[in-house]
């Protein structure tokens, strides 16, 4: 029996296939938990007002509320942040899982990553860590941010895993300038996906209701300063965001901004793989870059429906995720692969 296909691999490779799809799961509703304010919908961590999931009880609901004074219990807001914290907890499970049968897989397939697995497993103990923060630190936006693209590196690192593992894919000879723009293009989404997460931490998502510009005229340097300000202060309550209006223009304009240089970028790799005669990969980037496009102008258009709104997370992870793949499939060897993405 090949060591491609042995039994031990055919596991691992289907175990890390389902881990990457719920790592989707658990940024669509980390975002959910979000855009409904839900961030704080238990004060405390890991327990929820000191329960495995919510005061179920009249008196418990009263006893908490007495204990944390600021933040009375609301079950609509409780539900959404426990069950994100469950899922979360079930992926630790699933790359614990992935680490165990990496090591008896290796042992059939010599060339079984094992160092991917158990760093993916650090790293995924780090976002446990940055939810923790997200909660004591009361929203924090530059944890909440780092919170969000940690969620993306773990699925780009699930994705990576399983490309890896699976070896099903052809690298392929492409031209240096197709590479170059292929992982510039995948530095652009990350940037924008960036700019996203700051977005959304500090609640500037309808700051600018205009399309398809962003009227800036009324903003001065001094707010795109404060708008970008990394060195907020820990310690207020940012449930809703403490900048002012110009700010959060500022930062929507940067997004928007960013929004267009990402698809310059992706144009242009569109145009240089037409060439290559990779009509799959074409239409899956062109397809997910233009759904993304569409959601975010919706977002704006129809004043963030919720449902859009998660869906334009989601389409950022799957674009992210594309380029990912692209860049891999793009490599001349595997090592170049591997060592240029998502590491």
């Amino acid at each position: 029996m090949s060591q491609s296909h042995s039994p031990q691999r055919a596991t691992l490779t289907k175990l890390i296939l389902i881990a990457t799809i719920f790592s989707l799961l658990v940024i669509g509703l980390g975002a959910y938990t979000r855009l409904v304010h839900a961030g704080l919908g238990c004060p405390d961590w890991p327990l929820c007002y000191g329960h495995l999931w919510a005061p179920s009880s009249g008196d418990e609901s009263i006893q908490a509320s007495l204990d944390f004074p600021d933040t009375p219990v609301d079950l609509e807001k409780t539900w959404p942040e426990m069950t994100h914290r469950y899922l979360a907890s079930s992926l630790g499970l699933f790359c614990i899982a992935i680490v165990i049968l990496s090591v008896r897989a290796r042992r059939e397939s010599p060339n079984i990553p094992i160092k991917h697995p158990i760093g993916l497993l650090l790293f995924i103990i780090l976002q446990g860590m940055f939810g923790m923060w997200t909660v004591t630190l009361k929203l924090w936006p530059q944890v909440v941010t780092l919170h969000l693209l940690g969620g993306f590196t773990t699925f780009c690192l699930l994705l990576v895993l399983y490309l890896r593992v699976n070896r099903s894919v052809q690298y392929q000879d492409i031209s240096l300038m197709t590479r170059i723009l292929a992982k510039l293009a995948l530095v652009m989404v990350t940037v924008q996906v960036a700019l996203g997460g700051w977005l959304t931490s500090n609640y500037a998502a309808m700051a600018c209701i205009s399309l398809p510009l962003c009227d800036v005229s009324g903003v001065s340097t001094d707010d795109f300063v404060q708008g970008f300000n990394i060195l907020q202060q820990i310690g207020p309550n940012y449930l809703g965001g403490q900048l002012d209006g110009a700010a959060r223009i500022a930062i929507h304009a940067m997004h928007r901004f960013g929004a267009i240089a990402s698809m310059i970028i992706i144009g242009l790799l569109i145009v240089m793989m037409i060439s290559t005669n990779k009509k799959y990969i074409i239409a899956v980037l062109t397809i997910l870059t233009v759904m993304q496009v569409c959601l975010g102008l919706a977002n704006v258009y129809f004043n963030m429906p919720l449902f859009n709104a998660v869906a334009h997370n989601i389409a950022g992870a799957l674009l992210v995720g594309s380029l990912v793949w692209i860049n891999f499939k793009l490599a001349g060897k595997p090592e170049k692969a591997i060592s240029n993405i998502c590491r």
